[in-house]
Parts: structure tokens; C-alpha cells; sequence
């Protein structure tokens, strides 16, 4: 369960790649998730350096060799193990040829038997040292860090009194805070990780012999999870494996983390949200809900829970863009959900649910692209996305269906460049632009 969990932390394997004296916040970060059968393998492009993340089986390298050959990787900057099972290290000897030698690669997990509960900073940075027998650059893969309190000191420490590369993964909420982001300030880059897009989706299912619109159905409703998209399982069966990663979550990551006690109140409160996504609300329009429920819960509780669920990259929140005074809106925000998954597997399937799944599906389409995300508002009138990277902006419709009257249009290229256009909202000059998003769906 809990490689599960790390899945649905987006974050799961939030990779925190502390390398050398500062962190290149602008560059962007491409993810390029790799099929090796029921195992693991994900390679990373940061600028000019490839960072592999596991292996996958020894019977599988074949499959991961490959790849690395057609993306023209001949050299790895660094691997990065997150735990050492068979199916996650078994290619990691044929990597090493990479020239990094085996005893510079140095994993620890500290969830595992090895390490005694109640561990500190200073008995983690003193384990590792002791392992680091000469002045060569060594390879810190750390997963569960979390674990310990204080771990941030540790690794920080190595970081200025060592010759060190560390990969930092773990879970969730307690590896992402502000208080370790503030103290590691300039020393780290943070990789995010989603469930699978719709292209990655149609990766894993090779060689499926069904139609891309067939697949896109079934992405639909069974939604991105690996586990799920490498199995060959019933809808029922998909949606419990899911509420498995959903409960895991809420469970150790918020409620136990928070000490929820009324959590009947706040699963009511996660609920009104998983119904109202893709819709603007704010943290006053759910405890008024709750209020005509004959429930009670303060203003400042939810908006306590809203960031709770946020944290723990169950929900993520979208701003609105005021269009004319080009300003960030405060109130009225919309949520969406880490997968669409997880509002079938809590309120079940419904086909008149499938618009906004849509529209949650490039929300995060947009960010793993590297947009920064917000709602368009121009007066009384609303866009679904306004897109900004750097300076580009871009605006996004989204629609299920186009409107009868201009179905009827002539099919010719011109037409179809209006239909794009209409159902886009973005200026005719982009047609680059209207493919980014079309292709999406194609």
C-alpha cells in the first residue's frame, strides 16, 4: 500500500534533487515514464543532464536500454532507486557502466527493519558517513525521509561537508512543507509527479489492439494510476484499488497528521468538494451546505481542510485571472482532483460527470507542460483556463460537444480552423497552439 501511496502524492515520488550549490528554478523538468511491464523505470529531463528513476526487472533492461538508445541517452547523470525491490533494481548493474561505481551508490529506505524507530538527524548524517570511505562523489538515494525527524538537517549537512549527489523521495505532505522548503531554500529542485497523462496512458497499454478513442473512454473512467493502467481490471476492481490509495492518504497524511476527530464532518466536506469539481466555490459556500445540513463547521475550518487536502496533493487549486485588471482573484476558486478515479471510486460513475472530468484532465495536461494554471474572468464572463508560461499565455475552452449550429458548417480546412478556434478561445495567429491542444484528445 504504500507504493500506492507514493503514486498518489503526484509528488509521489516527489524527487528532490539536491545538486551542488543552488537550484535552477526556471529550467523546466520533462518526465518520460518508461514500459517495463509490471516494474518501474521513469527517465528525467532537467536542461542537458538524464536522470533515470529505478530500473526495472533484470529481465525487463532490455526494454530500458532501448529507450534510453532512441531518446539518445548514452550517459546518465544520476539513478535514482526508490526502494530496492527486485522489480525497481533489477537493471541497476548493466546502469553502472554509466561510470558511477557501485560502492558511491549508497540507498537508504527508512521505513525498513535496518533502522531503529526514533532515529535522529544526527544518527542519520553519522550512518551515512560512515559509509562514505573516501573523497570520491558519492550518490545519496534517501527514500522515506520523512521518517526521521530532522532529516533535512542530515541531508543538509551532507550537502555542505560531503562530495555528495542526493535524491531525496517520500511521502507526501510532511516531505513537501514549508519549514523544509524554507531551510533547503536555493539548494533543491523539486520534480512534481502526476498520474498518467492520456499519451502516457496509451504507452502502458501496448499493444492493446483497441481504438484511441476506446482507450480515452476507458482513461475516462478508470483514470491514470499505474497500477490500474498496467492491469487488465473490471471497473469495480479498478475503483477499489483506488479508494485503497484515496483511504491510505486521507488517513495517514491528514488525519492522523491533524488529528482530525470529527472525521465524519470532514468527509462530508471532501465529498461537497469531489461533486463541485470543475465549479467555483468558496470555503463560506461549504459551511453554508453543511449549516443546512444541521451540520456545523466553522469558515476557517474548512478553509483548514481545503489546505490539508491541497498538502497532501489530493485536490489542487486553480485561481481565477481577472482578464482586464490582470490580477490573481482571491475568492471563488476551483479544485481539482490529483485523478478522475477518485470521484468515481467516492460517489461512483455517472456520464453527465464526464465534462468536468474532462476539464480536470487538461488542468493537469497544462501543468505537466509547465503552465501555471488559472480560471479566465473577464467582467461577468469566464474562460476555463488562462495559461501563462513565462510569456506565453494561452486560452483554453473546454467542451464536450461543440454547438449544433456550427456542426452544420461546411467540413473544409477553414471551417475546421474556426471550430478549433471557437471551441479553444485563442486568437487565429496560434494554430501551433490550437494543435497543442487538440492533439490531446486525437
Amino acid at each position: 500500500m504504500r507504493r500506492y501511496h507514493r503514486l498518489l502524492a503526484l509528488v509521489l515520488a516527489a524527487v528532490l534533487l539536491l545538486a551542488g550549490a543552488c537550484a535552477r528554478a526556471q529550467e523546466q523538468v520533462q518526465a518520460l515514464f518508461i514500459n517495463v511491464g509490471k516494474a518501474d523505470a521513469a527517465l528525467f529531463f532537467l536542461d542537458d543532464q538524464r536522470f533515470l528513476v529505478d530500473t526495472g526487472t533484470k529481465d525487463s533492461y532490455d526494454q530500458l536500454e532501448r529507450v534510453l538508445e532512441a531518446y539518445g541517452v548514452t550517459r546518465l547523470n544520476g539513478v535514482v532507486i526508490t526502494h530496492t525491490d527486485k522489480d525497481h533494481v533489477g537493471g541497476l548493474k548493466k546502469l553502472l557502466k554509466s561510470g558511477i561505481a557501485a560502492d558511491h551508490i549508497l540507498s537508504m529506505r527508512y521505513t525498513s527493519e535496518d533502522f531503529d524507530d526514533g532515529m535522529t538527524d544526527k544518527a542519520m548524517y553519522q550512518g551515512i558517513k560512515e559509509q562514505m570511505t573516501d573523497d570520491g562523489r558519492y550518490y545519496l538515494l534517501l527514500d522515506e525521509v520523512q521518517e526521521i525527524d530532522g532529516w533535512e538537517k542530515a541531508v543538509n549537512s551532507l550537502l555542505e561537508n560531503a562530495n555528495t549527489d542526493i535524491y531525496v523521495t517520500g511521502s507526501n505532505s510532511k516531505l513537501m512543507s514549508s519549514e523544509i522548503s524554507t531551510y533547503l531554500t536555493g539548494r533543491y529542485i523539486s520534480i512534481p509527479v502526476y498520474t498518467l497523462s492520456f499519451a502516457e496512458y496509451l504507452d502502458f497499454k501496448k499493444p492493446d489492439s483497441r481504438s484511441p478513442k476506446e482507450l480515452l473512454n476507458e482513461y475516462l473512467r478508470l483514470g491514470g494510476f499505474p497500477i490500474v493502467a498496467l492491469g487488465s481490471f473490471d471497473e469495480r476492481s479498478a475503483y477499489q484499488i483506488v479508494e485503497g490509495i484515496y483511504n491510505s492518504v486521507i488517513t495517514n497524511d491528514i488525519t492522523k497528521r491533524h488529528n482530525i476527530m470529527n472525521f465524519d464532518l470532514f468527509n462530508r466536506v471532501v465529498k461537497y468538494i469531489v461533486e463541485n469539481v470543475g465549479k467555483t466555490f468558496s470555503a463560506n459556500a461549504i459551511a453554508k451546505f453543511l449549516k443546512s445540513e444541521g451540520r456545523s463547521l466553522s469558515v476557517e475550518a474548512v478553509y483548514n481542510y481545503l489546505n490539508w487536502l491541497e498538502k497532501a496533493f489530493v485536490i489542487y487549486r486553480c485561481q481565477r485571472y481577472d482578464l482586464q485588471g490582470k490580477s490573481v482573484l482571491k475568492t471563488q476558486e476551483k479544485f481539482y482532483l490529483a485523478d478522475a478515479s477518485l470521484k468515481y471510486c467516492i460517489m461512483g460513475f455517472h456520464p453527465t460527470s464526464i465534462a468536468a472530468m474532462l476539464e480536470n484532465i487538461v488542468y493537469f495536461e497544462l501543468r505537466r507542460r509547465g503552465y501555471e494554471v488559472y480560471i479566465g474572468k473577464n467582467e461577468t464572463k469566464e474562460i476555463d483556463f488562462v495559461a501563462v508560461r513565462r510569456d506565453e499565455r494561452i486560452y483554453v475552452q473546454v467542451c464536450r460537444r461543440l454547438p449544433e449550429e456550427y456542426l452544420l458548417m461546411p467540413v473544409n480546412s477553414r471551417a475546421k480552423e474556426i471550430l478549433l478556434q471557437i471551441c479553444l478561445k485563442i486568437s487565429p495567429q496560434s494554430k501551433k497552439r490550437v494543435q497543442l491542444m487538440t492533439t490531446f484528445f486525437v
